[in-house]
């Protein structure tokens, strides 16, 4: 049997390395730590897994139980996923377009990048009437990120909406006072989006307190945010 030598840098010092998802043995250069298998078949994705990929996608399921469930590789779904996330737009959707007397509820929610010291500050408004998220800001827990949910609002909410949050003073600091509102959560005040924050924690697995499956980019863990948000405020209308 002729040795395995390496596509990368041709060397021929090779060695097992566990096998891929299909259960095929994998290889490991020692030269240049690339990995590959002998003799690969390239398998077309069809649309039809695409498309359950997406739904996977908006539950609590790791990137590797979705490899698995698909019989995808991990690196071409991380790919997939990549392209995914880099896609999905940075607007809200919604159905509010007149002027009126509008309620809007808002929160702040923790989450992190890569590792704990990298905080990841969510912001969202919600507007009280339709349930529908329309404002969205990823960033930190500061004024700044209360101005960046401010200026997520569409103008009808910047121009009409009563704003009920917590006593967290980023908001007062930016929020017009005569429609500002602190409250506690006794009052039920901000119970909707409260709420919302404990369905985006049970439904996005990265955002689970206690989860190995926790965003590495912060550009995927914000497409993951607001295709969870595009996702939850169409459902409202099916």
């Amino acid at each position: 049997m002729s040795p395995l030598i390496c596509p990368s840098c041709g060397s021929q010092k090779i060695v097992k390395n566990g096998r891929i998802h299909n259960g095929k043995q994998n290889h490991k250069c020692r030269a240049c730590d690339r990995q590959f298998v002998e003799a690969p078949q390239q398998k077309r994705i069809d649309q039809r897994t695409k498309a359950l990929i997406d739904k996977l996608l908006l539950e609590k399921l790791p990137l590797a139980g979705i490899a698995r469930v698909c019989d995808v590789s991990d690196s071409w779904l991380q790919q997939y996923v990549n392209h995914k996330y880099a896609t999905v737009p940075y607007k809200r959707r919604t159905s509010r377009q007149k002027k009126g007397p509008l309620t809007i509820q808002c929160d702040e929610i923790w989450s992190f990048v890569n590792d704990k010291s990298n905080k990841q500050w969510i912001w969202l408004a919600l507007d009280v009437a339709t349930r529908e998220i329309v404002g969205v800001y990823v960033g930190e827990r500061s004024e700044h990120g209360a101005q960046q949910l401010w200026t997520s609002l569409p103008a009808v909410y910047r121009q009409c909406a009563v704003a009920y949050t917590d006593f967290w003073n980023a908001y007062g600091c930016v929020f017009p006072s005569k429609r500002h509102k602190a409250v506690g959560q006794e009052t039920g005040k901000t119970s909707y989006i409260e709420r919302f924050n404990y369905t985006m924690r049970q439904r996005v697995s990265r955002l689970v307190r206690k989860t190995l499956s926790f965003s590495k980019k912060i550009a995927n863990h914000i497409g993951a945010i607001w295709m969870f948000v595009h996702h939850y405020n169409e459902s409202l209308h099916d």
